[in-house]
């Protein structure tokens, strides 16, 4: 027996060499409000559909890990209180027959179980601010040193230090690329205070990319940096303040690990009177679209 389960419609996409995005849960369970985060689920997967790509959600139900829900399991990941799930969770949950939604590292692993080898997500994770003394670094970044999935996503949230994780990147070989842009993205903001090495204006510039990955023997993921459309970011003056505010009300409360970034991102979306949270959902949606086209062009060149 299989300790996880591809889809149907996964696994024929797999096995005919059509593209197939992976999608996480946890932006589902714990980084969107319900209802709205139920209807963000079913729009990330019809935006895939609706140009030829099969969308694989991953999530743990009843102990089995699972690449590609049905209707059933996507409305499960949306309403019901489920355990964030990194990597190290998925085996624990297995055994107790337990439900999670994944992170971005757990859901990364789980794709490339599958064969799965582009996925979109919001914001990748990363080095925490006060890391150098709470040592708090999301197993995202260490999950994509060992893990070969192309993740689109827009930076990483603007809560954590963007330096300290370019900087684990660089040390763990991940390739980092802008997408039309040489600086770094904060996820609400289309940009940081950092320039990146590479820069790449299509789909099958990436594609490239990740044949010659492989065909050079590297076993690690690459992090394509998508900023979100200029008339679509948040005000940066609002997000500054916001931001500010929400990272004092997490050190008041005392907050810590995992439980930090939902923490601070549905305390953001409560500050900013919902604004941050239609700049969420605007990334996601143009990271899920770009996903789809490195897929489709990965479909290509994975066949020649």
């Amino acid at each position: 027996m299989s300790a996880f389960i591809v889809s149907p419609a996964v696994a024929a996409a797999l096995e005919e060499g059509r593209p197939v995005v992976a999608l996480e849960s946890t932006i589902i369970s714990h980084g969107l409000p319900r209802p709205r985060n139920y209807q963000a689920a079913l729009e990330f997967e019809q935006i895939l559909t609706d140009v030829g790509v099969t969308p694989a959600t991953i999530a743990v139900l009843d102990g089995v890990p699972r690449i590609g829900l049905d209707a059933h399991g996507v409305r499960r990941i949306a309403e019901e209180h489920l355990t964030k799930a990194s990597v190290r969770d998925i085996p624990i949950l297995a055994a107790a027959g337990a439900s999670g939604a994944t992170t971005v590292a757990a859901t990364a692993h789980l794709a490339a179980l599958a064969g799965v080898r582009v996925f979109a997500t919001g914001g990748l994770g990363g080095i925490h601010r006060g890391a150098s003394t709470s040592f708090d670094e999301s197993a995202d970044i260490s999950t994509l040193a060992v893990t070969p999935v192309t993740v689109v996503c827009a930076g990483v949230k603007s809560v954590l230090d963007i330096e300290a994780t370019l900087e684990r990147l660089e040390t763990l070989s991940v390739p980092v690329v802008g997408y039309r842009s040489k600086v770094f993205p904060s996820f609400w903001l289309r940009e940081s205070a950092f320039t990146l090495d590479w820069t790449v204006d299509t789909a099958a510039e990436i594609a490239r990319i990740m044949k010659s990955h492989d065909e050079l023997g590297h076993g690690q993921g690459i992090v394509v940096a998508n900023p979100i459309p200029a008339d679509q970011q948040w005000d940066p003056t609002e997000h500054d303040r916001v931001l500010a505010e929400a990272l004092a009300l997490a050190d008041e409360v005392g907050v810590t690990g995992k439980a930090v970034t939902p923490f601070l991102l549905l305390k953001i979306v409560e500050l900013s009177g919902g604004r941050s949270l239609e700049v969420n959902l605007n990334l996601a949606r143009n990271n899920v679209r770009l996903a789809g086209e490195i897929a489709t062009a990965w479909a290509e060149v994975d066949r020649a």
